[in-house]
């Protein structure tokens, strides 16, 4: 299995958010499974990534070129493929990955984690998705969210589109005992 996650690419954030993302790159590395991420050499991106594979993970990176370009794809990984863009490459993540998880990131995490709970919502797939709430870092979204569902713009039910974890051991055993679920569309 192979766990897709986004996060920050930034080395300015506080080691807490570090921390997690190691003790989650320990987990996947353990548990055998596999990593998909964004392929860079920086940030919480990084330390996921190298964490996984001194863990015994295989660490899949999908980077697009102008990025690579800048010089920041990471160079011990098991795969790195090179998209010509980001549409690309965000598919290329979703195709290679069975779950998803988002460590807290900026407008790049906030953007692939939500297209990927539309996805599903849309019924495109039926994949695990986690956002890793460390140190409450996702809390105003969930108010959000829950603002979404009482003014009737979403629907209550797609809070089970996906899951709120305070740590990345409860992260990993939920997408481990995920079970898949029948709903109806978008407009029923």
């Amino acid at each position: 299995m192979n766990i897709c996650v986004f996060c920050s690419s930034s080395n300015s954030v506080d080691k807490v958010y570090f921390q997690e993302a190691r003790e989650l790159g320990n987990l996947i590395g353990a548990s055998g499974l596999g990593l998909v991420y964004g392929g860079t050499n920086v940030g919480l991106m990084n330390e996921v990534a190298q964490s996984v594979k001194t863990s015994g993970g295989k660490v899949i990176g999908v980077i697009p070129k102008l990025i690579h370009d800048y010089g920041i794809s990471a160079d011990n990984l098991d795969e790195l493929l090179i998209t010509p863009d980001m549409s690309e490459r965000k598919k290329i993540l979703r195709d290679k990955s069975d779950a998803f998880i988002a460590l807290p990131g900026g407008f790049g995490t906030l953007e692939e984690i939500l297209e990927v709970v539309t996805l599903k919502q849309l019924g495109y797939h039926n994949k695990p998705i986690v956002f890793i709430n460390t140190n409450g870092f996702y809390q105003n979204l969930k108010a959000q969210f829950e603002q979404s569902y009482q003014e009737k713009f979403t629907k209550a039910e797609y809070a089970n589109l996906f899951h709120f974890s305070n740590d990345a051991k409860d992260a990993i055993e939920y997408i481990e005992n995920y079970k898949h679920e029948s709903r109806g569309t978008k407009w029923d």
